[in-house]
């Protein structure tokens, strides 16, 4: 494998897919503000709005060293997106808890058929890394707080249990050379969220005066990260001399329920939240936390960013309404 220290370095190729969604989006902003070129592609899958996406997709056209493809990854062909590319940070995929009951077809291509793709395409390519982005729904109900990296994965949806199938595809392919690493998210917030998102609901149901639907009791526990601390993470990944195959919790180490989350939001905005109680929805986990310790041991890698910086920033963008891509 090539030397790691070599990573990273400025006119690197990056392959970027979902680079139109809200943590891809960001990622392609800080890769090139580090002086990496990217290629940007997305399918513009339609859980929610297609405008949105080509907007942000336009938007990172404009900046210096990127160039931005829609292509659907189920069919198209992979060789001219994996020529010269040093790195592939895989974000895109079939998002969605509760959606994932119905349209499982969509859940399997999208977040299992594409990664095997990815992967495939991958074999003998000479990349430095390949970063998936998996999810903290493997664990399903886990039984361990903060949970670690070697508890038993027992997702409760559908949609997590394509992305377990996936890290095992990054897995079985690490084995043949494939140098993959897995990075377990626990729920992503920050500017950009999608807008099915519990935070990004909340904010605006704060700022605009609309009720927010809360699902159960509220005392269900989140473990919260802001987007720029993923960010690092896959690039400590990129950089680091991490075993292939491994897979890595990211987690802002900020734990709390969904009433704290309500308080903490009218505390920044000043204003109240108007609750519409509604029954718990399947597959919603009563509590998510994760154990970082792999992740500081193996990547160098912490989140920087606490519950309350991170809100008031999401706040702040929302409050806004300025463009999704900072000008280029």
């Amino acid at each position: 494998m090539d030397d790691p220290t070599s990573r990273g370095q400025a006119g690197s190729l990056a392959l970027v897919t979902g680079a139109a969604g809200f943590i891809g989006s960001h990622l392609v902003e800080r890769l090139l503000a580090d002086g990496v070129r990217v290629r940007a592609v997305d399918t513009f899958t339609p859980y929610y709005s297609v405008a949105l996406k080509r907007r942000t997709l336009e938007s990172l056209s404009r900046y210096p060293g990127c160039t931005t493809i829609r292509a659907d990854l189920r069919t198209c062909s992979l060789d001219d997106l994996f020529e010269g590319v040093d790195v592939v940070f895989h974000q895109s995929g079939q998002p969605g808890v509760r959606a994932s009951w119905k349209g499982f077809s969509d859940y399997l291509t999208h977040n299992v058929s594409v990664t095997e793709r990815l992967l495939t395409a991958a074999l003998g390519s000479g990349i430095d890394r390949f970063v998936y982005a998996s999810s903290s729904s493997v664990y399903g109900d886990a039984a361990r707080h903060p949970t670690p990296e070697d508890a038993l994965p027992r997702p409760v949806s559908p949609y997590g249990v394509t992305k377990l199938a996936a890290e095992h595809l990054c897995g079985v392919f690490a084995v043949r050379g494939v140098p993959t690493v897995s990075l377990r998210y626990f729920t992503v917030y920050g500017p950009r969220q999608r807008p099915d998102m519990a935070l990004q609901r909340l904010i605006e149901a704060s700022l605009t005066g609309r009720s927010f639907p809360m699902y159960g009791d509220g005392r269900q526990l989140r473990d919260l990260t802001y987007v720029d601390d993923v960010v690092e993470a896959n690039l400590a990944a990129w950089h680091s001399a991490t075993p292939a195959g491994t897979v890595v919790n990211i987690a802002g180490g900020t734990v709390t329920d969904l009433r704290g989350l309500i308080g903490i939001v009218e505390e920044v905005t000043g204003r109240p939240v108007r609750v519409e109680p509604h029954s718990e929805q399947p597959g919603d986990v009563r509590s998510t936390s994760g154990s970082t310790a792999l992740a500081g041991e193996l990547l160098g890698w912490r989140p920087k960013v606490t519950l309350l910086e991170g809100i008031t920033e999401q706040v702040a963008w929302q409050a806004s309404g300025r463009d999704l891509v900072r000008t280029a």
